[in-house]
C-alpha cells in the first residue's frame, strides 16, 4: 500500500470510497468533501492505493479555534475512510499517521476530528475538553470531540472549534437523534 496526496484524476475513486465507507451516510459525506475542495477550504487530501486503486482517503480542511486572544487557523480531519473489504487491516491508522504529518507540515496547531474516542484515542487524539477545547456543536458528545495537539500549539489556544459554512450546510455538525442518543449511550 502507498499513500499519496491525491490528485484530481482520484476525485471519482475517493467520492466512491467515501459512499462506500460510510453506508446510509456516504452521499451526504462525499458531498461535504466535494464542496470543501471546490470552495478551497482543503489542506491536505491523501490516497491510500493498491495495486492502482484508491483503497482509502483522508482530508484535512480549515476551521478556526476560537481563542481569548484571535482566532486561530486550525485543522479539521474528516473524512477518513476505507473500503470496506479492507477495513481492519491498518490503512486508516496508516492514513491517520500520515494526515498528522501533513498537519505538521503546514504548521497547523491542531487537527480536530469528531469520532470514537477508543479508535482515535489509541492513535494520538484525546478529549478536545481536556485541552480547553470545545466542540462546534453542542450535538457532538463530548468524549467524541478529539484533538491531536501538534508542536506549533500553545497552552493560550483554548475555545471553541469553528467549522466553516459547508458543515453546516450539509448539516454535517454534530450528530442528530436517534444517533445522538445512541451515540451519548455508548459513550456513557
Amino acid at each position: 500500500m502507498q499513500i499519496r496526496p491525491a490528485d484530481p484524476d482520484d476525485s471519482d475513486a475517493i467520492g466512491q470510497v467515501i459512499a462506500n465507507a460510510f453506508g446510509d451516510e456516504g452521499a451526504t459525506v462525499a458531498a461535504v468533501w466535494t464542496d470543501v475542495v471546490s470552495r478551497g477550504l482543503d489542506r491536505a487530501s491523501l490516497a491510500a492505493v493498491e495495486e492502482g486503486a484508491v483503497v482509502g482517503h483522508v482530508g484535512l480542511s480549515h476551521a478556526w479555534l476560537d481563542a481569548r486572544e484571535r482566532l486561530v487557523d486550525v485543522l479539521v480531519l474528516s473524512p477518513l475512510c476505507v473500503q470496506p473489504g479492507r477495513q481492519g487491516h491498518g490503512i486508516g491508522t496508516a492514513l491517520l499517521a500520515a494526515a498528522l504529518d501533513s498537519a505538521r507540515a503546514l504548521g497547523a496547531p491542531a487537527v480536530f476530528l469528531e469520532g470514537d474516542p477508543r479508535y482515535y484515542g489509541a492513535r494520538g487524539f484525546a478529549r478536545a475538553s481536556d485541552h480547553g477545547c470545545e466542540a462546534a456543536s453542542r450535538r457532538t458528545p463530548d468524549a467524541a470531540c478529539q484533538v491531536a495537539l501538534l508542536d506549533a500549539h500553545e497552552p493560550w489556544m483554548t475555545g471553541r472549534l469553528i467549522y466553516r459554512d459547508v458543515w453546516w450546510e450539509h448539516d454535517c455538525a454534530g450528530l442528530r437523534d436517534p444517533v445522538l442518543a445512541e451515540v451519548e449511550r455508548a459513550l456513557g
